[in-house]
C-alpha cells in the first residue's frame, strides 16, 4: 500500500478517535445541563442541591453569581468551545461525517406537512415533544411546590385571599418557565454557531425554531405580566407597577422588557412580516432593550440562566459587525433578461464553503441598514477566485440594484457582506440519485450543487449520483436562469460525465416568446480596486473554528477576571463593611458592560490579525495583471455573445427539455425514480415544498429522503 495512504489513514483514525472523545465530553456536559433543567422546579434542587453548590462556590470573587455561572453558563460555553475543536478536526473527516449523517436519514423524513408549524420531520417532532414535556413538567412541579405552601393562614399573614396568593404563584411560575424558552431563544439565530453545526443544523434552517420559541416566550411573559397586574389591582398595590427597587426585582424594568417584546412580537406575524418587512426588521432591533431591561429586572445572578445563548449570540453579532465594515470588490455581474443578476466578488483563495451556503449582502448606496440573504451559486472548487450570488428582482431593494447595474454610467458599486454560512458537509453525495425540485428563483441553491457534482465527476473521478432537475417557471423569460448553471468564466468540465436530466416547465405560457431570445449580458469591472477593499473571506480566516473557540474561552476568562476583581475590591467591601447593599441594577449594568468589553477585546484582536493576512492576499491580487478586454468602454464592457443554446458541450442542451403550458406531475416523477437512496431536495414556494414533503412522507417509496432548502424571514 502507498505510504501516503497509510499515513493518511492513520491520521484519519487518530483524528476520528479524538473527535470521539470530544463527543463523549460534549454529550456528558449536555446531559448534565438538561438534568439541571429537569430538576430545577423541584424542592430537591432548591433545598438541597443549590445550597450545597453555593456553600462550595460562593466566594469574595463572585458571590452568589458564581454558582449560577457554574451551573448554567459554563456547561454551554464548554460545549460550544469543544464543538469548535470538533468541527476544525472534522475538516479531515468529511466522508465520515457523511456516513454519520446517513444514520439519521429515516428520522429526517417529514411527518407533519401542513399546519402552523410548517414541514416537521420525525426528529424535530421528537425534540419538540420532549421540550413540550419539559415545559409541562416545569409548570406542574412549580405549581405543586408553590400551592403546597399556600393555606388560609399563610394567605392571611400576607394580607391576601387564597386565590390571590395562588394567582401570584401562577404569575411567578409563568416567568420561571418563560426563562426556559428564553435560554434557548438565541441559539438558532447565531449564524456562526458551533452548537448548531454539532447537531447538523445551520442558522438558515433553524430560523423556524427561533420563531416557535419566540411565540412561546412572549405568550408566557405576557401572561406573567398580566397576572401580576391583576394581582396588584386586586390587592390594591397598583403602585408596585412603578417601583424600581435597588435590591431584588425591579418591576419597571420588567414592564419595559415586556413592552419591547410585545413590539417585536406584534410585527413578527407572517402577514406583517411579509407585507411590511422593513417594519419587522427594524422593530426586531428592540431585542437590545429587551435583554438590557430583562437583566435589570431579575438581576445579573439570575440572568445567568439565559446568559450562555445570548453570550454566544453576542460574540457572533460582534464578529458580523466587524466583517460588515469591510468593502468587497465586485468583479463582474451577469444581467439576465428575466431581471435577475449574478454578482461575482473577489474571493480569498483560502475560503472554502459547501454548496447551499448563504451570504448576507448590503449595498450602502441603496440602504445602509438593510441586509439580505442570498444563496451562493458558485463553487469553491471550480471558482477558486470568485464567489457569486444570484438576485432576482422581486422587491424594491433588488429592483433598485438591478437598475443600478443596468446603467452604463456605473463605475463602482460598494458592497458589504456577512458570511458565508452553510452546512459543514455535503450530505447529498450519499444518495444514488438526486431529485431537485425548484420553483422560480428557488433554483439558485441547486446551481452550486450541480457545479460541485460537475467538479467531482471530472476532477476527482469519484462516483456521483444521477441528477434530475425539475424547474418550474411562470414565464419562458425566466428559463434564462438555467444559464447560470455555468460560471461567468465558462467551464472546462465535461458535462457528459454527469448523468444530468433537466425538465423545465413554463406554467403560464404555451410557447416561447420573442423576449426569450434576449441575450445574457456580462459586465466586467476592470477598475483599479480601492485600497480598502478586501476579498470575500471567512471572518476569522481558514482556521475560523479554532479562532472562534479561542475567542469564546478567552473572553469568558477575561470576564471572570474582571467581575472577580470588581466583586472583591469594590462590591464586597460595600456589602460587608457598611450598612448598605450594593445596587442590583448597578451590578447588572457593570456586568453587561464588562461582558461586552471582554468579548470585544479578543474578537477584535483575532479579526485584525486575519484582516492583515487577507490584505496581503488582496495586494497580491492587485499586483497580478488581469486580462483586460479590448472591447471595454471605460471601466466595464458587455459580453453578449452567449445564449442558452450556446452552452459549451452540446450534451448539456440535450439533457434539457422544456414543457410549455403545464405543471410537473411531481408525484409520478418522484415515485418513478430508481435507486436504493433517492435524495429529494426542494426549493421554492411554500405550497411546492409541502407537496413534495407530502409525497416523500406518503409511504409510496421507502427510498425517498426529503430535504427542504428555504430561508424566509
Amino acid at each position: 500500500m502507498d505510504p501516503k495512504v497509510i499515513r493518511g489513514t492513520s491520521c484519519w483514525l487518530g483524528v476520528d478517535a479524538l473527535r470521539s472523545v470530544i463527543r463523549l465530553f460534549v454529550m456528558a456536559a449536555f446531559l448534565g445541563y438538561i438534568m439541571v433543567w429537569i430538576m430545577m422546579p423541584t424542592n430537591t434542587f432548591w433545598l438541597h442541591w443549590l445550597p450545597d453548590i453555593h456553600a462550595k462556590t460562593d466566594s469574595n470573587y463572585f458571590g452568589q453569581q458564581g454558582a449560577n455561572l457554574l451551573i448554567y453558563t459554563f456547561p454551554v460555553l464548554l460545549i460550544a468551545t469543544l464543538g469548535c475543536l470538533y468541527l476544525h478536526l472534522g475538516k479531515k473527516c468529511v466522508d465520515h461525517d457523511i456516513a454519520e449523517n446517513s444514520r439519521w436519514a429515516l428520522w429526517k423524513r417529514p411527518v407533519l406537512v401542513k399546519g402552523t408549524l410548517g414541514i416537521v420531520s420525525w426528529i424535530e417532532l421528537s425534540f419538540l415533544s420532549m421540550f413540550f414535556v419539559l415545559l409541562v413538567w416545569s409548570i406542574s412541579a412549580y405549581l405543586y411546590g408553590m400551592f403546597a405552601n399556600i393555606t388560609r393562614q399563610s394567605a392571611a399573614k400576607m394580607g391576601v385571599q387564597v386565590w390571590e396568593a395562588k394567582l401570584e404563584s401562577v404569575a411567578l411560575m409563568l416567568g420561571l418557565v418563560g426563562n426556559i424558552c428564553l435560554a434557548f431563544l438565541f441559539f438558532p439565530v447565531t449564524r456562526g454557531s458551533s452548537v448548531l453545526r454539532l447537531i447538523g443544523l445551520t442558522s438558515e434552517s433553524s430560523i423556524k425554531y427561533h420563531i416557535w420559541l419566540g411565540h412561546i416566550v412572549m405568550t408566557l411573559f405576557t401572561a406573567h405580566g398580566l397576572c401580576y397586574i391583576i394581582f396588584w389591582a386586586a390587592t390594591h398595590q397598583s403602585s408596585e407597577m412603578l417601583t424600581w427597587d435597588e435590591i431584588g426585582i425591579s418591576n419597571v424594568a420588567g414592564e419595559l422588557t415586556l413592552l419591547s417584546g410585545l413590539a417585536m412580537w406584534a410585527t413578527s406575524f407572517p402577514r406583517i412580516r411579509q407585507k411590511i418587512f422593513e417594519l419587522f426588521f427594524y422593530t426586531h432591533h428592540l431585542y437590545i432593550l429587551f435583554i438590557i431591561f430583562f437583566v435589570l429586572h431579575v438581576g445579573i445572578s439570575y440572568s445567568c440562566i439565559m446568559l450562555p445563548g445570548f453570550y454566544l449570540f453576542l460574540i457572533d453579532r460582534y464578529l458580523r459587525f466587524l466583517q460588515s465594515q469591510q468593502r468587497v470588490p465586485l468583479v463582474a455581474a451577469r444581467l439576465l433578461p428575466c431581471e435577475a443578476v449574478e454578482l461575482n466578488f473577489s474571493k480569498a483563495s483560502g475560503l472554502n464553503y459547501t454548496p447551499t451556503s448563504t451570504l448576507f449582502i448590503n449595498v450602502p448606496s441603496i440602504s445602509k441598514l438593510q441586509w439580505h440573504p442570498f444563496t451562493i451559486t458558485s463553487n469553491s472548487n471550480t471558482d477558486p477566485e470568485k464567489v457569486s450570488v444570484v438576485i432576482k428582482s422581486e422587491g424594491s431593494w433588488s429592483s433598485t440594484l438591478y437598475c443600478k447595474l443596468s446603467s452604463p454610467s456605473l463605475i463602482h458599486l460598494e458592497v458589504s457582506i456577512e458570511g458565508p454560512y452553510g452546512p459543514t458537509s455535503t450530505n447529498f453525495l450519499r444518495h444514488d440519485m438526486l431529485v431537485m425540485v425548484s420553483g422560480g428563483s428557488g433554483i439558485t441553491p441547486f446551481i452550486s450543487i450541480i457545479r460541485e457534482l460537475l467538479f467531482r465527476a471530472n476532477r476527482m473521478s469519484s462516483k456521483t449520483p444521477r441528477v434530475l432537475l425539475i424547474s418550474a417557471f411562470k414565464k419562458s423569460l425566466d428559463v434564462a436562469m438555467l444559464d447560470l448553471l455555468l460560471p461567468v468564466s465558462g467551464t472546462t468540465s465535461d458535462i457528459s460525465q454527469l448523468q444530468l436530466q433537466i425538465e423545465v416547465y413554463v406554467t403560464r405560457e404555451t410557447e416561447p416568446t420573442r423576449e426569450n431570445q434576449k441575450l445574457l449580458r456580462t459586465i466586467w469591472f476592470n477598475f483599479k480596486p480601492n485600497t480598502l477593499d478586501v476579498p470575500v473571506s471567512a471572518i476569522l480566516g481558514p482556521n475560523s473554528w479554532l479562532w472562534l473557540g479561542t475567542i469564546m474561552s478567552s473572553s469568558f476568562v477575561i470576564f471572570l477576571l474582571i467581575i472577580g476583581i470588581l466583586t472583591r475590591d469594590y462590591i464586597q467591601p460595600i456589602d460587608h463593611n457598611t450598612n448598605m447593599i450594593y445596587s442590583y441594577s448597578a451590578r447588572s449594568a457593570l456586568n453587561m458592560l464588562f461582558m461586552c468589553l471582554s468579548i470585544s477585546m479578543p474578537a477584535t484582536a483575532a479579526f485584525l490579525w486575519n484582516k492583515k493576512q487577507a490584505t496581503k492576499e488582496m495586494r497580491q491580487i492587485q499586483n497580478t495583471a488581469a486580462p483586460t478586454p479590448t472591447t471595454s468602454p471605460g471601466s466595464w464592457f458587455y459580453n453578449a455573445d452567449r445564449e442558452l443554446e450556446a452552452f459549451p458541450h452540446q450534451s448539456f442542451v440535450e439533457a434539457t427539455k422544456v414543457h410549455y403550458g403545464e405543471r410537473p406531475n411531481l408525484r409520478r416523477m418522484i415515485s418513478e425514480c430508481a435507486g436504493s437512496s433517492v435524495g429529494v431536495l426542494v426549493s421554492g414556494p411554500r405550497k411546492m415544498r409541502q407537496e413534495v414533503a407530502a409525497i416523500c412522507s406518503s409511504g409510496l417509496a421507502d427510498n425517498l429522503h426529503f430535504e427542504s432548502i428555504s430561508f424566509n424571514w
